[in-house]
């Protein structure tokens, strides 16, 4: 019979695949980014609603810190909006290879918040990165405004996790994820009120398959995701888990080129460049694990 820790090793390559395959749904659904990250956050949001009442979780929690999770919502929702704006203008390959940065961003945004001097090793990654970056850019300069929204993206997706790193450590995972969703419709809902070409008669006019791939969108890889990977985090350490996601642009990219090989097939360039920073990404979390057990007694 196989370990507990094995089977959640397979349950955590899982979710990788899941957020993967998050951008393949972002392609397939034919909704602006803006749009389906409102649909996005509002299925998903009732989902967690509903488990959390199964669970009969209090959702009570203290303003200062409502307001704080107010604010991270509004981060997640334009990294998603960003990233699923890059699929469109761009394409898949581009949009991950772009997110892959956020290791780089990593490196300057931890010191700020955690009150900790920058790591020369981190700086040294973050100029291998953007060599990656200027590789790719000499390639498909025709997805310039992909590249800058797939790397706006980074930077909001490490800033959210900076700022929900602290929020973990005091509340449970699912009130707070609950919290971040409705801050996300709120915000996208408001500047879609005062938009012109915000809420229309077609905005809820939908095509069978659009709801079909915005249920999956919701409920597995938002919903579903965000639960399991803190029950993951039980059994495997921090460092596997956050190595293992390293691996989503690879598994999001090989999916991309298994299912739209006319649009996803790119420069060998491309390949090199995207190889440096993934391959940086994943020396940068090798490097923080060593670190911490030098650290240990």
């Amino acid at each position: 019979m196989p370990s507990v820790k094995f089977k959640n090793q397979l349950h955590l390559h899982f979710l990788v695949f899941i957020a993967g395959f998050t951008a393949i749904l972002g392609e397939l659904i034919t909704l602006e980014a803006i749009s389906l990250v409102w649909y996005r956050m509002t299925i998903a949001g009732v989902l967690m609603l509903m488990y959390l009442k199964l669970k009969k979780i209090n959702l009570r929690v203290p303003k200062k810190d409502l307001i704080k999770f107010f604010l991270a919502g509004i981060v997640i929702a334009l990294h998603w909006i960003t990233f699923f704006a890059a699929i469109k203008v761009s394409n898949i390959s581009i949009t991950l290879a772009m997110f892959s940065t956020g290791a780089f961003f990593a490196s300057f945004i931890e010191p700020i918040f955690y009150k900790r001097k920058i790591i020369l090793y981190e700086i040294v990654f973050g100029l291998i990165v953007i060599a990656g970056v200027f590789l790719i850019m000499q390639t498909e300069l025709k997805y310039i405004l992909g590249i800058c929204l797939g790397i706006s993206s980074a930077l909001f997706s490490t800033l959210f996790a900076v700022m929900n790193g602290k929020f973990v450590a005091k509340y449970n995972a699912s009130v707070i994820s609950f919290y971040e969703f409705i801050s996300g419709v709120l915000f996208i809902s408001i500047f879609l009120w005062i938009s012109p070409s915000g809420f229309h008669s077609d905005f809820f006019n939908l095509s069978i398959s659009d709801w079909g791939y915005l249920t999956i969108l919701a409920s597995i890889c938002t919903s579903y995701a965000f639960i399991a990977s803190v029950y993951v985090m039980k059994y495997i350490t921090p460092y596997s888990v956050v190595l293992t996601y390293n691996l989503e642009p690879i598994y999001g990219i090989v999916l991309a080129l298994i299912l739209f090989p006319k649009s996803e097939t790119m420069n060998p360039l491309f390949y090199i460049g995207a190889a440096l920073i993934i391959c940086t990404v994943l020396l940068n979390a090798v490097f923080k694990h060593k670190k911490k057990i030098k650290i240990k007694p």
